[in-house]
């Protein structure tokens, strides 16, 4: 192999200038051969390819004010799944009939459940320093995040969202939700809106996109910080629920959430919006004359 040094060098003293410019072509193609290379694994190891593929069922789609019915988490290393996680969770409230059609999951399949403060433990532990991977993943992350800053733990992570990676690629006329990415990049899915079948499926969407746009987009497969603010809850005051049980007994109404496990702006907000709904009590309920 020839050094740039040593060609400059018998350059010098050589009659030939043809000897010359051959010699420094190879050394030019020699260079650039090697220089693509390095540039090729350099973006290789910008792509994520070890992670938490992450997906929930919960009973509605607002972090702040639903709860979580089940939880799935699979451990990928270098591109294959490892291990799984994969729990329901009580939400201790009755579930609506629209999430029962759309998920299968049904009160008696959650009622002897773990409820989130007894597992969200288990779950950080389970998904390590690793960054989450899922569709939309700041929607599960921010439900995840909730339970985790209310048990006192910390659940500072990166993600990759598929949607996102299938908004830079997918023709604007496809849908980009996972069902549809997932015909899209003939990716095979199981039941969905299950959450370990759907975190198996974006598992596979995104090592399908990275196969087929890695190499030239591998910016588009890095983990980035998940941004998601979350206070921690306080409970209700014993004066907070003994207001709200003579609301809803003056009112005639019944609610499907257990009062005890509401939190205080949980219970805050159930309050208001009874007011605003139905009024303020009119008579008196357990001997206290309320305003």
């Amino acid at each position: 192999m020839f050094s740039l040094y040593s060609i400059i060098s018998s350059s010098i003293s050589s009659i030939s200038v043809v000897e010359w410019v051959i010699n420094m072509r190879f050394v030019l193609e020699y260079g650039f051969m090697w220089f693509s290379v390095f540039i090729f694994y350099w973006k290789e190891e910008d792509m994520t390819n070890s992670y938490i593929a992450l997906d929930l069922e919960t009973t509605g789609l607002e972090a702040r004010l639903e709860k979580i019915t089940e939880i799935a988490a699979l451990r990928v290393v270098d591109g294959r799944v490892e291990e799984r996680f994969v729990t329901l969770v009580n939400p201790m409230r009755q579930l609506g009939e629209r999430i029962r059609e759309l998920t299968g999951i049904t009160d008696d399949m959650v009622k002897d459940a773990p409820v989130i403060g007894d597992i969200i433990g288990d779950v950080v532990r389970f998904c390590g320093n690793l960054p989450l991977l899922g569709h939309n993943i700041l929607f599960d992350y921010a439900f995840l995040k909730r339970a985790a800053v209310n048990s006192g733990l910390d659940f500072e992570r990166e993600g990759i969202d598929t949607l996102g990676i299938c908004r830079l690629f997918m023709p604007a006329d496809v849908k980009r939700n996972l069902t549809c990415a997932c015909s899209f990049y003939e990716v095979s899915q199981s039941t969905a809106h299950r959450a370990q079948a759907d975190a198996e499926a974006a598992h596979g969407l995104y090592q399908a996109m990275m196969a087929r746009h890695g190499r030239e987009h591998p910016e588009a497969f890095a983990a980035k910080p998940l941004i998601y603010k979350a206070k921690r809850e306080q409970p209700p005051t014993k004066r907070q629920k003994e207001y709200l049980h003579d609301l809803l007994k003056c009112h005639r109404i019944d609610i499907t959430v257990q009062i005890d496990a509401m939190s205080r702006g949980e219970v805050s907000r159930m309050i208001d919006n009874i007011i605003s709904q139905y009024g303020r009590m009119t008579r008196r309920i357990s001997g206290e004359q309320k305003d």
